[in-house]
């Protein structure tokens, strides 16, 4: 992380501003209204998404005043201001509000600092299953749970036999299964929102691909979380790491997630 400095007391604040927000989520999870609208791009949003945003945004702008922010909720910055951006937060208040709309408790908050277009510090905060990811590149990563801290790493995991994928709930690609067809015989989990990367970071699963449409504020947090563990994320099928706020169009290419171990075999 060339020329920014992020602590273990900048990383603490941000994981318990992470579960301030989904504190809020779920206040209005226990209502019988979900308040849900759909937007624009015909994705849904609740009060949920909505309070966390400002719960989020206000603690960012109280710890770290000089630091921009974007968040999914207020996405409407341009890209001559955005462009010129060396450090920003990037949030996604809710990411899988389908799956909260749907109560399976698999929703998070995201929180990421982006640095020079890498994603350089993220949690990843799931309030109903009371799981908190966190990673900082170069400085390692860990899941709260239950008070009690993990340290994460793969990044010597060998593959499991036979190896597991996880994927999307809500989102079947065929082009997916088009890739998991060369992996040949293979264990397929279906989990919703960024938890699918999390899942790749603690080795309960080998590899993520998703080919399919995200946004940027979809996968950083949990990206520098699973790279903190080891992990690799690359954008497929050039195999590029997968950078941020490298274009007026914030939707991601696709890309494979996965332990080192997992490249290394292809």
């Amino acid at each position: 992380m060339s020329n920014i400095t992020f602590t273990a007391a900048d990383l603490h604040k941000i994981v318990e501003l992470a579960k301030e927000a989904g504190d809020a989520i779920m206040q209005v999870y226990a209502q019988a209204d979900l308040g849900v609208e759909v937007k624009q791009d015909d994705s849904p949003v609740t009060a949920a998404d909505i309070a966390s945003h400002h719960v989020i945004v206000a603690g960012l702008k109280r710890h770290f005043a000089d630091i921009a922010v974007m968040s999914e909720e207020a996405a409407d910055i341009s890209w001559a201001e955005r462009q010129a951006w060396q450090t920003y937060w990037l949030i996604d208040p809710l990411d899988g509000t389908k799956e909260f709309i749907k109560r399976n408790g698999e929703f998070t908050v995201n929180i990421a600092l982006i640095h020079q277009g890498k994603a350089v510090a993220g949690v990843v905060y799931a309030p109903v299953l009371n799981k908190c990811y966190s990673g900082v590149i170069g400085q390692g990563a860990w899941l709260e749970q239950d008070s009690k801290v993990t340290s994460l790493d793969i990044s010597e995991r060998q593959i499991q036999t036979p190896p597991i994928a996880v994927g999307s709930r809500s989102h079947v690609s065929p082009d997916v299964a088009q890739y998991l067809e060369q992996v040949g015989e293979h264990n397929m989990l279906s989990v919703g929102s960024s938890l699918k990367f999390c899942m790749v970071a603690e080795g309960q699963a080998d590899v993520y691909p998703r080919l399919g449409l995200t946004s940027e504020w979809d996968t950083a947090a949990a990206q520098a979380v699973l790279e903190s563990a080891g992990g690799v994320v690359l954008a497929y099928p050039a195999m590029t790491p997968l950078e941020y706020n490298q274009k007026e169009n914030i939707l991601n290419p696709y890309f494979i997630a996965a332990s080192p171990a997992w490249f290394a075999k292809s």
